[in-house]
């Protein structure tokens, strides 16, 4: 297979970009000026594939035909599944033949809530995901002050106090105050962001510009946290966060337009490129503005989204009020771009102390967290999007949280009794009370959660909420799926890594990194976490009838594997790898 170039940068593998294999009159069309499926269409004779899969095992997930040997892809659809000697009958001139030498194809992965240009942006500032106190972040800051321009703000991202090996001298609710890092950065600006997305870590020279002393209030749904003499410790949960933003955002704006689109471009290149390594084929991007649109609609117009998207428009009410009916669309550009739903964020996260509890936590008796969002608030944006055909998805990972969701979403979903296939979501569902679980089956609430959090969270989820709590109401994958609702994985990158075999892997273990499980009678079956990872976040998108499953008709978006993730032992998963990614019949991605 020819090697090529991936938006103008040679990589160590193969990419392909499909605009190379299109034969059309310009992007995203066909020589009709018509559009094209897939995006990635080749003149073939009549009868003939553009590619053919052979030797294998393609678990097709399909009831119908759950296994075969082969498949044929034409025009970006799938065009037979079968044994070898069915799909060699496509084989003509022109076709490419993979032999799979018994590897595993699967439906592509489909990541099913993660933030797009966050994963891109993370490639591009300080990875924090590694450091296992906090002198290696002091330090790694301290390298970056050291070549940066003086007033150039410094960004990192990954941090996660529960996984230091040794605690700082003086914590103030668990975590440092910002002595240290001001010491080693004092005329650059410092916004570390925590890796739940949720909380930020500010140094003195940002809590200056944005303008936060010991006399500043805490906005609603968020805290400004104090150490014992009032002083900001430099820790912002929740919506605080902002006031630092927009002083970052204040010196960004600097910039010229020129500079600021290709700096985003760049971050569309990093996040597909990633993607695509680790197997994905479509992505489910939890919360993206207007802007952000603008630019994914003009790269699929350029034939530059090899990764289908489907964005979740973020904003209240007044953002999104008069404007939903111009931004909705469905398979635009060949199937890479999709928006019809919008993201709603009612608590925070565990980790930082966020998550809205019915009781408080276990190791802060003071705080049952943060409502960031009030629910009257979502409420008014759920009536908004039922009235323009949107899909509601809301961010709730406390069991009020989850809570407060259900009820609104119940309320909704009462007032329009002729809407009987809304498909709203929950993101995350990470711990509900008992008595709420059945409901996500009853109201057809989709539990839209993340594998990985099961492992990554397990070794201190009992320090927040206690084992009673835990046991009965956190990450309950097969409680949920008991009460009937359509459980999905992703990863909620870049909070996690992107990798879906290391979801897949957590999703069937529960094993935490010190080789204990965490309530491994919540685990899935391997089927099932297939399921969840293809099927049920096609389903979870209403994409069912062209993704998830590898049918004749659908999509050719298939993932290749070195190994059978269905049958080999479990910490073998964790040493599989993605040999090819094929998205509309082309090989966007071949290892080495």
């Amino acid at each position: 297979m020819a090697g090529k170039r991936f938006g103008g940068f040679a990589v160590g593998f193969v990419i392909a970009t499909s605009t190379l294999l299109m034969a059309c009159a310009e992007p995203g069309t066909d020589s009709a000026g018509e559009p094209t499926e897939g995006n990635a269409l080749r003149a073939m004779p009549e009868g003939v594939a553009s590619l053919v899969l052979r030797n294998g095992k393609v678990a097709t997930l399909d009831d119908a035909m759950p296994e075969a040997s082969g498949l044929a892809a034409r025009e970006g659809r799938i065009v037979a599944v079968g044994t070898d000697e069915e799909v060699a009958e496509w084989i003509g001139e022109g076709t490419e033949v993979i032999d799979l030498g018994g590897r595993l194809a699967i439906p592509g992965f489909i990541e099913g809530h993660g933030h797009f240009m966050g994963l891109g942006n993370a490639r591009m500032i300080l990875d924090l995901t590694t450091a296992s106190t906090w002198q290696e972040i002091v330090d790694m800051v301290g390298a970056a002050a050291a070549e940066a321009e003086p007033g150039a703000w410094i960004a990192g991202r990954g941090w996660h106090q529960e996984k230091w090996t040794v605690a700082p001298d003086i914590l103030v609710d668990g975590v440092p105050v910002h002595d240290d890092l001001s010491a080693v950065s004092p005329e650059n600006p410092v916004v570390l962001t925590h890796a739940s997305g949720h909380a930020t870590f500010a140094n003195a020279r940002a809590l200056e510009l944005a303008g936060i002393t010991s006399e500043t209030p805490d906005p609603l749904g968020g805290t400004i946290v104090h150490d014992g003499s009032g002083e900001p410790t430099g820790l912002l949960r929740e919506t605080s966060q902002r006031l630092v933003r927009a002083a970052m955002s204040e010196w960004e704006s600097q910039r010229s337009e020129a500079e600021v689109d290709a700096r985003l471009r760049e971050q569309v290149r990093l996040a597909n490129e990633e993607l695509l390594r680790k197997g994905i084929t479509s992505f489910q991007d939890a919360g993206s503005g207007f802007a952000t649109v603008d630019l994914l609609k003009r790269m699929a117009d350029e034939g530059q989204l090899p990764v289908r998207l489907y964005v979740m428009l973020g904003g209240g009410f007044e953002t999104l009020e008069g404007r939903l009916d111009e931004y909705r669309m469905i398979g635009y550009g060949g199937d890479r771009l999709t928006v019809r739903s919008i993201k709603q964020v009612v608590d925070g996260a565990l980790g930082s102390h966020g998550a809205w509890l019915l009781q408080p936590y276990a190791d802060m008796p003071s705080s049952t967290g943060l409502a960031t969002n009030p629910p009257e608030a979502i409420e008014r944006v759920a009536r908004l999007a039922i009235d323009h055909g949107y899909q509601v998805n809301t961010h709730a990972i406390g069991d009020r949280g989850n809570r407060e969701v259900l009820d609104l979403y119940e309320r909704t979903f009462a007032d329009n009794p002729d809407q009987t296939d809304l498909r709203w979501r929950i993101e995350h569902a990470q711990h509900i009370a008992p008595d709420d679980i059945p409901r996500f089956g009853q109201m057809g609430v989709i539990a839209s959660m993340q594998g990985i959090h099961g492992c990554s969270d397990g070794p201190w989820v009992m320090l927040r909420l206690g084992e009673g709590r835990a046991r009965s109401g956190a990450y309950v994958w097969q409680d949920l799926l008991r009460s009937g609702a359509v459980v999905t994985n992703g990863t909620d990158v870049p909070v996690e890594d992107v990798d879906p075999l290391e979801s897949y892997h957590c999703t069937v273990t529960r094993q935490v990194a010190d080789g204990s499980t965490f309530f491994p009678d919540q685990a899935l079956t391997r089927e099932e976490a297939l399921k969840s990872y293809t099927a049920s976040n096609a389903y979870a998108a209403f994409e069912e009838d062209i993704k998830g499953t590898l049918e004749v008709g659908k999509l050719a978006d298939v993932t290749v594997l070195s190994r059978d993730i269905l049958t080999i032992p479990a910490d073998e998963i964790l040493e599989t790898t993605v040999d090819y990614t094929i998205v509309g019949g082309v090989v966007e991605y071949a290892r080495d």
